[in-house]
C-alpha cells in the first residue's frame, strides 16, 4: 500500500477573535488539520513547510510553546479514556484542563476549584462531579471534555465534532458558551457535519476536500444561508443490497421480551421496571437525554449486561442456558464505545471480519470466507480501497462505517445501533440511513438509539423513551 497525502499544500491563518467552521466529507482531513494546528502531529518534512505561533507577539515555531494556549476536543481524545482505562472522577478530569494534563497531577488552588465548580454547573455536570468517567454515557463524557476545554486559559479552542453525542440541552449549552465567552472570548475552530449545531457568531468558513482547502474566508450572508450551503447533498447513488430479502423461518411471534427488568451499573439504578416486547417485524427507536440509559438498554439486549435479580430477558430461539455467544451470532451491534475498543485492531478488513465471531479483532488468521465477506461489506460502504489500512489511518467517520460493515457480516436478524450516524458527513449519513431502511424492508429488525429524530428511518413506527429515574414510556411515531 502506498502512502497517500492526508493534507496537501495547505495554507491556513487564524487571527485573534476569528471563529471558523471547517467542513468537508469523511476522510477529507478536517481532524488532521486541527491536530496539525495544535502541534500534536508534524508536517511531512519537505523544506517548504512552516508552522508559526504568535501568541506572545513574536513568531515561534515550537509547538510546545503554542500548545499551552490551545485547547482541543475530539472523539479520539475521548476514546483514550476507554483505551487506557483513565477512570478518574469528573471533577478531576475537568480540573486537568487547567494544566493541560491527561490525568490529574497538579493540585488546583481554591480559586481554581471554584472555577471548575462553575463550569460543571454550567454544563450540567454538578450532579455527576463524583462519578467516574467510564461510568458515564458517551454524551456525558463529551460534556466533561467540553467543560475541561473551557477550564483552560486557552486563546484558541479546537472543537472536532464537539456537538456529536450531545442531547439538545447540552448542544444549546455549548453553543451558548461559544457565543458568550469572557470578554471578546477566545478564537475557535469547529468541525461539523451539521451546520444547524453552529452558534450564530461564526465568522469564517473553510472547506476541505481530499486534503486540500478549496474554499476559505469570511462568511458572507446570514447563518441561514450557511446552513443551506452545508446541508446541500449530492444526488444519492442507487443502493443495491448485497443480500437477498430475508424469509424468516422463526415460529416465534416475538424476538425479544423484557419482564420486570431493573438494571444497575456501579450500584446505581439505570433502568427501572422495564416491560417491553420486540415482536417479529417491528422496528424501534430509543430516545432519552444523555445518561438516561439508551446505551445501557442496547447492551442489555445484546447480552453484555444482565438485569437485577427478578428481571428476565427472553430471546427467541435462545432458552435459558444457551451460550450468549450463540445469540450474538444472530445480532449486529454498533456503538461509539465499540469504536474505541477497535482502535488497536490491525486493519479495517480484520475489524469487519471479526463481526463473524462477535470479537474485538481476530484471535486466529482469517479464513478465505472471512476475507471474502468482510471485503464484500467494505465494498458496499465504499471502503474497499481502505481495507488494508489501520483504524488510526482513516477518519472517525470511515471507522464508524467499518463497524456498521462489521455488524452486517453475519446477515443478522437484529441490528442494534447506538447513534449510528455520529461522525458521518451529510451524503454518507443519507446513504447509511437508506441502507438501514433497506435492511429493515428486507426483514432485518432494527433498534436504534438516537438523539436527533431525523436519524430515525421511516420503517420505525414505535419509540421507547427513557425518562427520569430510568422509567420507560412507549410511544407511537
Amino acid at each position: 500500500m502506498h502512502d497517500l497525502p492526508v493534507l496537501d499544500d495547505v495554507s491556513f491563518t487564524l487571527h485573534r477573535h476569528e471563529r471558523w467552521v471547517i467542513v468537508g466529507p469523511n476522510g477529507a482531513g478536517k481532524s488532521m488539520l486541527l491536530k496539525l494546528l495544535r502541534g500534536d502531529i508534524w508536517p511531512t518534512p519537505t523544506g517548504a513547510e512552516e508552522r508559526l505561533y504568535y501568541f506572545d507577539g513574536s513568531p515561534v515555531r515550537s509547538s510546545a510553546d503554542g500548545k499551552k494556549y490551545i485547547a482541543y476536543i475530539g472523539p479520539e481524545r475521548q476514546d483514550r479514556y476507554v483505551r487506557y482505562d483513565w477512570n478518574f472522577k469528573v471533577s478531576q478530569i475537568v480540573a486537568t484542563g487547567l494544566f493541560d494534563e491527561d490525568y490529574p497531577l497538579t493540585q488546583p488552588t481554591a480559586a481554581q476549584h471554584a472555577r471548575v465548580a462553575r463550569l460543571m454547573k454550567r454544563f450540567g455536570l454538578w450532579g455527576l462531579r463524583d462519578r467516574r468517567m467510564l461510568t458515564l454515557s458517551y454524551g456525558q463524557r463529551r460534556r466533561v471534555l467540553v467543560a475541561r476545554a473551557f477550564a483552560s486559559d486557552a486563546q484558541v479552542l479546537l472543537l472536532d465534532e464537539a456537538f456529536n453525542g450531545l442531547d439538545d440541552r447540552s448542544r444549546r449549552a455549548l453553543s451558548k458558551a461559544l457565543q458568550h465567552s469572557r470578554g471578546r472570548g477566545p478564537s475557535w475552530i469547529v468541525t461539523t457535519h451539521r451546520a444547524v449545531e453552529l452558534p450564530n457568531n461564526v465568522t469564517h468558513l473553510a472547506r476541505i476536500e481530499a486534503g486540500r482547502i478549496v474554499e476559505a474566508g469570511p462568511i458572507s450572508g446570514s447563518l441561514r444561508n450557511l446552513v443551506s450551503r452545508l446541508g446541500r447533498r449530492s444526488r444519492p447513488r442507487r443502493i443495491q443490497l448485497a443480500v437477498e430479502r430475508r424469509t424468516s423461518s422463526s415460529k416465534h411471534p416475538l424476538l425479544l421480551q423484557l419482564k420486570d427488568v431493573e438494571l444497575y451499573r456501579d450500584y446505581r439504578p439505570v433502568l427501572r421496571d422495564v416491560n417491553w416486547t420486540l415482536r417479529a417485524g417491528e422496528h424501534w427507536a430509543i430516545l432519552g437525554r444523555n445518561g438516561s440509559g439508551k446505551s445501557t438498554l442496547l447492551l442489555l439486549l445484546y447480552g453484555d449486561l444482565h438485569p437485577a435479580l427478578g428481571g428476565h430477558v427472553e430471546r427467541a430461539g435462545a432458552p435459558v442456558g444457551t451460550p450468549i455467544a450463540q445469540w450474538k451470532q444472530r445480532v449486529g451491534f454498533v456503538s461509539p464505545e465499540l469504536q474505541a475498543d477497535h482502535f488497536q485492531v490491525g486493519t479495517l478488513e480484520e475489524i469487519a471480519a471479526s463481526g463473524r465471531y462477535a470479537s474485538v479483532g481476530l484471535n486466529e488468521t482469517p479464513t478465505p470466507a472471512d476475507r471474502r465477506i468482510a471485503r464484500q461489506w467494505l465494498r458496499y460502504f465504499g471502503l474497499e480501497e481502505l481495507a488494508d489500512r489501520g483504524p488510526r489511518q482513516v477518519s472517525y467517520g470511515q471507522l464508524r462505517l467499518t463497524l456498521i460493515a462489521r455488524a452486517m457480516v453475519n446477515d443478522p436478524e437484529l441490528l442494534l445501533l447506538d447513534e449510528p450516524c455520529t461522525g458521518l458527513d451529510p451524503d454518507v449519513r443519507s446513504e447509511v440511513l437508506e441502507i438501514i431502511e433497506g435492511l429493515a424492508q428486507r426483514g432485518t429488525q432494527i433498534v436504534m438509539a438516537v438523539h436527533d429524530a431525523q436519524d430515525m428511518i421511516p420503517a420505525i413506527k414505535s419509540v421507547l423513551r427513557i425518562g427520569p429515574g430510568g422509567k420507560v414510556k412507549i410511544e407511537s411515531r
